[in-house]
């Protein structure tokens, strides 16, 4: 970790304000009665109805989806024994993985207890709070007698994530490698580099599968596990211990088909891979640096399948594939444990995801290319759209299965659609474009190369390698300002600068192209010639409109619409689009909202309203989401013949032929495109199935003040405006705009320049 790094993650943590959690009231609370309801005297009728019936706790209270994520700080990530006051980082940062992948609330409880009767007395005795346990970052041999204490005492989920979320993505991992390699498991031996909590937790699921206990030949710091090694080895540890003379790892290794690494870096030398056996399996899942780096595998054993902890390379294991997921479906059943046949169905359904063909929907959340099934894929991204809706109904069907269900589900298919509103939240929505904006490397023009924001935004692009980013603006000025803010970014190594007062050379031919572009439309060549050096918004048009960059992001300060009109003589519609339409994005704590037209079109007509409907539904399935679309009004489904009502009716008409495969469905008033059950008290024939994501509003001031209002009131995060329809990529900044928002705004147009659609 370098100093720009750590002062980066410190600064993560301290602002805007201290911490990565907050609690927050789901109930109104804004009259007495509220009050009355919330407290005294109203919540003695939820506390009789739990005394009554403790189940009713579940749909009274919090605690069917609250899990406590627990630790004593003794062996947390590579930093060891730190204590549990500094444990608080790691914790709240699994609480957030919690809520973001799952929606499942989480309190991160960090115990000062080194004695492991002590700590599991402390959270035996928290069971009526929680809906589950998340142990975390335990120390072994300690974690396992824990574990196994807590289980026997509570009737909640109890899971250790550093052993079991570990093993059921390893699992999944050597599953598929094995479908590679044409092996089987029960046939192929296995050696480990580790023997703690995770090591032994893989080597048992392993077993669980199939894995001969006598193919197993564990190692750690001490050399190889034998039989009669130390007098008091843990039982699970004792289990796989081997009558061998051997005594060191490389004597092990002789015809091993499967090296499992979860101990220290470069533990497995290079000169030791000519022992493995034919096609072998090596997971060096040590990190920040793994057992063995790949490009040494590569090297010495090209017919080997690497999988290793890291991002950077192909096959992480990361227990992010697994733990919100498995909780998810526990939670949901109300399951009383996580038992092994819920694991399997984990490990079954990781693996599967791995092996499917991927859809249409699953390639643009890899960012436009899916991934196939081989050597560099034997199991999916973190990211990946399909987890939990693959691994969460799995878990809970195996809970019903074993009869550890108090809350089976009936209808798996309603539970599906459920889930799909955990999907798409902010980093799972943008992150396909972003690795999509990556692979592209686009040139992108930033008008207001001055402005702060923009500056802090074209850091981000050059750290995340989103673009090549050119600045318009005085290069003295940006210079300074880039010192000033105590940003890392380097001219001509990162950042190319064009400046009005300075670079003659570029604009000549810019003045010349933008004065033949405007000469009949007011501009007379003096004042064409001022505006490319003085607008930054034409100066930015015109640098897409000759080629030299790729795409364009205008405006963020002053008059929105005056941009746009500097934009429109210079970037013309796509042929065959009659408006350009302007498509905002909501990102909510409940998913994501498109809305449209926000920004441009002030009363449009019925074939208007379809063509933005149409352009804004492809520009949905770019995200990876499959639009679901409602015509909005004040009234719904035929109630009035208002002007206003009678165009939606008409855009619907028109989509039913222009667009047959839409899921859409108007006109209706805002409560029934969101909430089903309002609809199908209106009609009983809506093909809109669930909430509609994509809502496309009458006209200009209902879908900017819905918008604006939406923002406000949810602190939702704006993706945009993005528009649709232009010939190159270039959108127009809000001047309420922030520097994320600008990140966003790149990465989309970067990949609409690659691509030729927007995202």
């Amino acid at each position: 970790m370098d100093d720009d790094f750590r002062k980066a993650a410190l600064d993560y943590h301290r602002l805007p304000r201290p911490g990565k959690l907050s609690v927050e009231p789901t109930k109104r609370m804004d009259t007495q009665r509220d009050l009355a309801l919330a407290y005294s005297p109203g919540v003695a009728a939820a506390c009789e109805a739990i005394v009554a019936d403790p189940a009713a706790a579940d749909e009274l209270t919090a605690r069917a989806n609250l899990v406590a994520v627990i630790s004593n700080g003794t062996a947390v990530l590579g930093l060891g024994n730190i204590g549990p006051l500094a444990s608080k980082p790691v914790m709240e940062g699994k609480a957030v993985l919690f809520k973001k992948f799952a929606g499942i609330d989480v309190f991160d409880l960090e115990i000062d207890a080194l004695d492991p009767d002590r700590f599991v007395d402390i959270v035996a005795s928290l069971e009526p709070t929680f809906g589950g346990i998340n142990l975390e970052d335990i120390k072994a041999p300690e974690c396992f007698a824990i574990e196994r204490a807590l289980r026997a005492r509570m009737n909640i989920p109890v899971f250790h994530d550093d052993q079991h979320g570990t093993a059921i993505v390893c699992a999944a991992a050597v599953r598929n490698a094995l479908v590679l390699q044409g092996k089987v498991l029960a046939d192929i031996k296995l050696v480990t580099s580790g023997a703690g909590a995770a090591a032994l937790a893989c080597v048992d699921l392993l077993v669980l599968m199939g894995l001969k206990p006598e193919n197993v030949t564990l190692t750690d710091i001490k050399g190889v596990v034998y039989e009669g090694r130390e007098p008091d080895m843990p039982p699970n540890m004792a289990a796989y211990a081997r009558a061998t003379d051997a005594r060191t790892l490389p004597e092990v290794l002789a015809g091993a088909d499967v090296f499992l690494g979860l101990s220290a870096p470069r533990v497995l030398r290079a000169e030791w891979l000519p022992l493995l056996a034919e096609n072998p399996l090596i997971l060096a899942m040590a990190n920040p640096e793994p057992e063995i780096l790949p490009e040494l595998v590569a090297a010495a054993r090209p017919d080997a399948i690497v999988a290793t902890g890291r991002s950077d390379y192909p096959n992480q294991v990361n227990n992010l594939l697994c733990f919100p997921f498995v909780f998810r479906g526990a939670l949901d059943v109300g399951a009383s444990v996580i038992n092994e046949a819920m694991k399997l169905a984990a490990v079954e359904a990781i693996a599967s995801l791995a092996r499917a063909e991927a859809s249409e929907v699953v390639a643009a959340a890899y960012g436009g290319s899916a991934p196939l099934f081989g050597r560099d894929y034997i199991i999916p991204k973190p990211f990946d759209p399909r987890l939990i809706l693959q691994i969460a109904p799995a878990v809970a069907k195996a809970a019903m299965e074993t009869g550890v269900a108090r809350r089976p589900i009936a209808d798996f298919a309603a539970y599906r659609t459920e889930l799909e509103r955990f999907v798409y939240r902010s980093g799972q929505l943008m992150r396909p474009i972003f690795d999509a904006a990556r692979k592209a490397m686009k040139k992108v023009a930033y008008a207001e190369g001055e402005d702060d924001r923009v500056l802090r935004a074209v850091q981000t692009v050059v750290d995340e390698g989103l673009a090549r980013p050119v600045l318009v603006g005085r290069r003295e000025v940006i210079l300074a300002r880039i010192a000033a803010l105590g940003l890392r970014m380097k001219l001509d190594a990162h950042i190319e600068i064009l400046d009005p007062n300075q670079d003659h050379e570029i604009l000549a031919p810019l003045i010349a192209r933008y004065q033949g572009l405007v000469s009949r439309r007011g501009a007379p060549p003096a004042a064409a010639a001022r505006r490319v050096e003085r607008r930054p918004t034409v100066t930015a048009a015109m640098l897409l409109e000759s080629g030299y960059v790729d795409a364009a992001l205008c405006g963020g300060s002053g008059d929105w619409w005056q941009h746009m009109t500097y934009v429109m003589p210079i970037i013309e519609r796509r042929p065959g689009i009659d408006r350009i339409h302007a498509l905002s994005a909501l990102i909510t704590r409940e998913g994501v909202l498109f809305i449209c037209d926000t920004h441009m079109n002030p009363d449009p007509n019925a074939e208007q309203i379809a063509e933005m409907t149409r352009l804004a539904a492809d520009t949905v399935r770019g995200f990876g989401i499959e639009p679901k679309a409602a015509l909005l009004s004040h009234s719904s489904f035929g109630a009035s013949n208002s002007p206003s009502a009678r165009k939606m009716r008409q855009a619907l008409a028109l989509l039913r032929v222009q667009a047959p495969e839409l899921e859409v469905d108007g006109e209706m008033h805002a409560d029934a495109a969101l909430l089903e059950y309002q609809r199908t008290r209106l009609v009983s024939d809506s093909r809109l199935k669930g909430a509609a994501n994509l809502l496309v509003m009458p006209n200009l001031d209902a879908a900017n003040i819905s918008l604006t209002l939406l923002q406000a009131s949810t602190n939702a995060l704006l993706v945009g405006p993005m528009l649709l329809g232009m010939s190159k990529p270039v959108h127009v900044l809000t001047p309420s705009v922030t520097a994320r928002g600008i990140v966003n705004l790149t990465a989309l147009a970067a990949v609409e320049a690659s691509t030729g659609r927007m995202p």
